[in-house]
């Protein structure tokens, strides 16, 4: 990579992060703060009819949006995941593991996954909001 990289930081006082990082400090560089992406289609429509479906087009908007101000998925360093069924997102991790791989590699920013009863879009199960820092 030619510029510094965020440092991913695990405290020994608490259980090892699977899936998130405990926290990140970023390197010098410009904050990016992502609006909240949904599964939303070119048509304004939500598309997926599961939580996999959604996420996957969530996160594909979500990095357009990033790559729009010049960033790449590395550059993150913060994301909070806000579902409509907590129940299926548990489910599905296995599946959504592969879909995060695909969209942001094996990087894993300071998380957290929200239980929400409903979001702007009622058709919509997931919406991400994220923080980078472009270096």
């Amino acid at each position: 990579m030619s510029h510094a990289e965020h440092e991913i930081v695990t405290s020994p006082d608490l259980p090892a992060p699977v899936g998130y990082a405990h926290a990140v400090i970023a390197a010098p560089g410009r904050t990016v703060h992502l609006g909240g992406q949904t599964a939303q289609a070119p048509d304004g429509t939500i598309f997926g009819s599961t939580i996999v479906e959604q996420f996957d087009l969530a996160a594909r908007n979500l990095v357009a949006a990033l790559h729009a101000a010049g960033g790449q998925p590395d550059d993150l360093v913060s994301l909070q995941v806000f579902v409509t069924d907590l129940g299926a997102y548990r489910a599905s991790m296995r599946e959504l593991g592969s879909v995060w791989r695909t969209h942001f590699g094996r990087r894993y920013p300071a998380m957290a996954v929200l239980g929400v009863t409903e979001l702007f879009d009622p058709s919509a199960m997931v919406e991400l909001v994220a923080v980078a820092v472009i270096p």
